[in-house]
C-alpha cells in the first residue's frame, strides 16, 4: 500500500494567520492567546488530515510564521537588516509575483546560539495532544536546516558561510534530536539544496554551486549525527512559487549530492510542469536501497485539482523503479510555507489533498491486481 504525506504547511485558520503576522510585526504581545489558538489549531489540522485519509501527518507547521523565518526567534543573532530581495524577473518583465512575503527574514549580524530550546517542545506538546487517539501510519515535524537558513537570512557576522552555516548547525542540533526522541519522524527542510541556485547563488558557476551545495550536506550530517537514518527525511524544492522556473538547476545535477544527506527518504517536487519529467532521473542513479521516495504528485502552486488517476500514474513510475513499500505520495511544496496569502486558497488545497489520498489508493490497487 502506497502511504500518503505532504511536506508540511497547511493553510492557516485566517483569525491565526492574522495573529501571527502582528506577532512577527511586534503588534501582538498577549503570547498566551497566540499559543492558545495554535494548540487548538494544531488539534484542528491533524483532524482534518485523518479525516481526509492522510497517513503521515503533521502539525501544519501551526507554530511558526514560515519554515524557515522562525529561527530568528529560537536562537540568537537574528537582528540585523532584512535582506533585500528583488522578485522581478528582467527577461520576463511582464510577469510579477502576484504576493510579497509579510514576514520579516532578518540577516544574521552576531553569534548563533539556542535561545529558546522550550519552543519546539511547545510544538511537540501541541502535536502530541492532536494525535492522540487519531489514526496515522507516522508522525512528522519540520525543521529548516542549516542551508535554508542561510539562503534567508544570511550573516555579516561570520567570516565565511560555512564557519556561519556550521553554528547554525550546531544551534539547530537541539530542535532537531528533540523532534526525533519525541517519536516523530524529522523533516529536514533543504530547499538550498535547489532553490538557492538562482535566489543565492546565480553569480557563481554550476560547478561552483554544486560544490556549495556538497558543503551544505557535510553541515546538515554533522548537526543530524547520531540520529536514525530511517526517523530523518529530507526535502529539497526549487521555489514554491508559480513562475518561469527556467534557471532551475536540474535534478540529475543536485540529486547524487542529496543522497549523501544520511537520511532516510527524499522528499522532492515531481508533479509541477518544470519537473513533473524529471521522474526519469531515478531510473539512471543509483538510489540506495533502502532509501524512501516521496514525491511530489500535486502541485501546490496551481489551483488545478490534479485528477487522481493523474496522481496514481505519477505513483506508478516511482513504485516501478523501488517498489510501492517504498513510495510515499506527498505534495511539491507546502500550501502555506509563510503567513500570509498563498496562491492555493484553502478549500483548493484540501481538495488536492484529497485528490492525492484517492490517487495513491488507485496506485495501490493497480499494483495490487499486477501481482
Amino acid at each position: 500500500m502506497i502511504h500518503t504525506t505532504h511536506t508540511g504547511s497547511l493553510p492557516r485558520p485566517t483569525d491565526l494567520a492574522d495573529m501571527m503576522l502582528q506577532y512577527d510585526a511586534g503588534q501582538f504581545q498577549d503570547l498566551d492567546v497566540l499559543r492558545g489558538r495554535i494548540a487548538s489549531a494544531t488539534a484542528e489540522v491533524v483532524k482534518r488530515q485523518a479525516e481526509i485519509g492522510i497517513d503521515v501527518l503533521n502539525d501544519g507547521e501551526y507554530g511558526k510564521v514560515s519554515y524557515s523565518g522562525y529561527v530568528k526567534e529560537r536562537l540568537t543573532g537574528f537582528e540585523g537588516e532584512p535582506r533585500r530581495r528583488d522578485l522581478s524577473d528582467a527577461e520576463f518583465p511582464d510577469w510579477v509575483r502576484p504576493f510579497r512575503p509579510q514576514v520579516r527574514y532578518p540577516t544574521n549580524n552576531a553569534p548563533v546560539e539556542l535561545r529558546d530550546p522550550a519552543a519546539v517542545r511547545r510544538d511537540i506538546a501541541n502535536l502530541r495532544t492532536a494525535v492522540d487517539g487519531v489514526p496515522r501510519a507516522d508522525v512528522f515535524m519540520t525543521a529548516a536546516s542549516p542551508g535554508v537558513i542561510d539562503t534567508f537570512m544570511p550573516t555579516t557576522y561570520y567570516a565565511s558561510d560555512e564557519e556561519y552555516l556550521s553554528a547554525v548547525g550546531a544551534a539547530m542540533r537541539d530542535e532537531y534530536r528533540a523532534i526525533v526522541d519525541a517519536g516523530y519522524v524529522l523533516q529536514l527542510d533543504c530547499p538550498d539544496l535547489a532553490m538557492s541556485r538562482t535566489m543565492r547563488f546565480g553569480s557563481l558557476s554550476d560547478d561552483q554551486f554544486l560544490d556549495v551545495a556538497r558543503m551544505h550536506v557535510r553541515v546538515l550530517n554533522a548537526a543530524i549525527e547520531g540520529l536514525p537514518r530511517d526517523r530523518v527525511r529530507l526535502h529539497l524544492c526549487w521555489g514554491n512559487f508559480a513562475g518561469p522556473h527556467i534557471h532551475d538547476v536540474p535534478l540529475a545535477a543536485i540529486l547524487p549530492i542529496a543522497l549523501e544527506a544520511n537520511v532516510g527518504a527524499l522528499s522532492f517536487e515531481a508533479a509541477n510542469p518544470r519537473h513533473a519529467h524529471e521522474w526519469r532521473v531515478f531510473q539512471e542513479v543509483d538510489v540506495p536501497s533502502d532509501l524512501v521516495l516521496i514525491p511530489g504528485v500535486i502541485d501546490s502552486c496551481t489551483t488545478y485539482v490534479e485528477h487522481p488517476d493523474l496522481v496514481a500514474e505519477r505513483l506508478g513510475h516511482f513504485a516501478e523503479i523501488v517498489g510501492e513499500d517504498r513510495v510515499i505520495a506527498s505534495t511539491d511544496c507546502g500550501f502555506g510555507t509563510s503567513v500570509g496569502p498563498r496562491d492555493v486558497p484553502p478549500s483548493i488545497a484540501w481538495a488536492k489533498l484529497a485528490a492525492m489520498v484517492e490517487g495513491a489508493r488507485r496506485a495501490s490497487r493497480t499494483v495490487a491486481a499486477a501481482r
